[in-house]
């Protein structure tokens, strides 16, 4: 670019003008060009394993564990409605990113969206707290292994560590084996969590018509009446309902969280201007089958005052905590305890597996952009991020700690301190499809060419920000009732000052600036993307023509279904 004159320069995206990259293909909100075999991203995974992948990519212990808490705080009507409008409002935050994301499929997550349309100060401090939940997030989960582990192992025979140890290197495995190997075993994860779940629904839906052992007659709706639909959380009647609700209205949020899942696969996905409207269409069906019938189910057969789910909610990430379990054994039915620990413990792996996944992807991206060491950006003739991966991987010994009873208490605090960044990341999902929509109108970018558009709109996006925000405010309101708990206030809320120094730290280093409509990147890389398109389609009439589309047994089984 130095041997360009201003006049040239003038012509080019924002973001070359603002870095002064000689190299477009590193330039901010690059899209990794397929050419750069030493930088760049594989499309590897396929339609079904990009479907089967969202659909089970949030099925994991804040479904199967933590409905029991919000259950036993709010009470069965509180927690059907709070999550019926957190399922409202991600499914908002997922045709937002599915209209950005098949106008510009991005290697990297949801951060060039936020360099290109916004600031590139969005993008780097998105990047990072995306990146910093998730390293945190798979040693959580690899200790949560190692707890289920001890239903049948206690810790005085086997150190919980030798555990922690196997599923870090089986997880490195299989995310080093390539994104083909990676999206199949994942595809059959999710598959048997997808089963697991339906299983859990029909036999519920049998529990609550009285086909129980111990049933006299069908519970339907009795626990509704005594000991009541709304529990009191913290105070006493209307006050103590309505914090009820909004306390499970939190929890509700953290169960969700990792629905955007599919918004990391667009790099690596075959066709994505396809595959991710496809992946996206059944995320509302996701959430009414599997996340509302399932709260609704669980809040007809356990009454939220039961001694069993007080128990329960004090134990471990076992089958113990599960509310399921709780229904299964006030129904009678000795066996399954045993059977569900083994899927949660699925459920767990599946979710360390693909949470070490999108933390390699998303600080490759973040290289991509020359927000990271270059050297992170470097991937094999696989299109693996192998420096990316093991970076992760070793943040993620950090798991270890929790050998440790004493170190326990700090490590839970860590973990509240990032998972307010899961919600940070929606906000910005939200602003940036916001400033997407006015860059385009601005930019006279037909509707009818957009691949797939939000049926939300603007103002749908405004109004799910405006929900986010002040969730992301009140998510830890309890330390302000019943006496001030200073250190889960500041680990509850030090997330958002974090994330706001980076965004103003970076402005003031870069000197970025805000994008107007006019100026925001709409199609560098757009031709690539079009051209790529293109040879997919081509070589899927191709193989459709010669009877290889592949996938019969999917198609004839979960298929059918999804």
């Amino acid at each position: 670019m130095t041997d360009l004159s201003d006049t040239e320069k003038a012509k080019l995206p924002y973001e070359y003008q603002q870095y002064g990259v000689d190299d477009p293909i590193t330039a901010p909100g690059h899209l990794s060009d397929p050419t750069d075999e030493r930088h760049s991203l594989q499309r590897g995974l396929s339609a079904r394993q990009i479907s089967m992948i969202a659909i089970g990519g949030a099925i994991g212990t804040g479904l199967i564990i933590g409905t029991g808490s919000a259950l036993a705080n709010a009470g069965p009507a509180s927690i059907l409605i709070s999550y019926t409008i957190v399922g409202l409002l991600v499914y908002v935050v997922m045709t937002a990113l599915g209209e950005m994301a098949t106008w510009l499929p991005a290697a990297g997550g949801f951060a060039p969206y936020a360099t290109r349309f916004v600031d590139p100060a969005l993008g780097f401090a998105l990047g990072y707290t995306y990146w910093f939940k998730y390293v945190i997030t798979t040693p959580n989960q690899l200790t949560a292994a190692a707890l289920v582990i001890q239903y049948w192992c206690p810790p005085e025979k086997v150190n919980p560590g030798v555990f922690i140890a196997i599923f870090l290197v089986a997880i490195i495995t299989i995310n080093y084996l390539g994104i083909r190997f990676f999206g199949e075993f994942e595809f059959w994860l999710s598959s048997i969590k997808v089963l697991v779940i339906i299983g859990l629904i029909i036999l519920c839906i049998i529990l609550a018509a009285g086909g129980g052992p111990n049933a006299e007659k069908a519970p339907g709706f009795t626990y509704w009446h005594d000991p009541g639909a709304f529990a009191e959380y913290k105070s006493d009647g209307s006050l103590g309902r309505f914090l009820a609700v909004w306390s499970s209205m939190v929890t509700a949020v953290f169960a969700f969280l990792g629905t955007e899942l599919i918004g990391v696969t667009v790099g690596e996905a075959q066709n994505p201007r396809r595959n991710i409207p496809r992946a996206i269409k059944l995320t509302f069906w996701r959430i009414l089958i599997f996340y509302i019938c399932s709260v609704f189910l669980v809040g007809m057969l356990v009454p939220y005052d039961s001694d069993r789910l007080a128990w329960a909610t004090k134990q471990s990430s076992s089958a113990a905590a599960s509310p399921f379990v709780v229904a299964i054994q006030l129904a009678g039915i000795k066996v399954l305890p045993g059977f569900l620990n083994a899927c949660i413990l699925i459920f767990v792996f599946s979710a360390a597996n693909s949470d070490l996944y999108i933390a390699s992807r998303t600080i490759h991206g973040l290289a991509l952009k020359r927000q990271a060491p270059r050297f992170l950006a470097i991937t094999d003739k696989r299109g693996v991020p192998f420096v990316s991966l093991g970076l992760s991987a070793l943040i993620c010994c950090i798991a270890f700690m929790n050998v440790s009873t004493g170190s326990k208490t700090v490590f839970g605090y860590f973990v509240n301190l990032v998972s307010i960044f899961g919600l940070l990341t929606w906000i910005s999902i939200l602003v940036s499809h916001i400033w997407f929509i006015r860059a385009r109108r601005a930019q006279g970018v037909d509707e009818a060419s957009l691949r797939y558009k939000s049926p939300f709109g603007l103002w749908g996006s405004v109004i799910a920000l405006v929900f986010c925000c002040i969730i992301a405010l009140t998510k830890n309101f309890s330390v302000f009732v019943g006496g001030f708990d200073y250190k889960n206030f500041i680990t509850g809320y030090l997330g958002i000052p974090l994330y706001l120094f980076m965004i103003f730290g970076y402005k003031l280093a870069k000197r970025t600036k805000g994008l107007k409509p006019a100026e925001a990147d709409l199609w560098t890389g757009k031709a690539i993307i079009d051209a790529d398109e293109q040879e997919w389609l081509a070589k899927e009439a191709e193989a459709k023509a010669s009877g290889k589309a592949g996938g019969w047994l999917y198609r004839h089984t979960l298929g059918l279904l999804f």
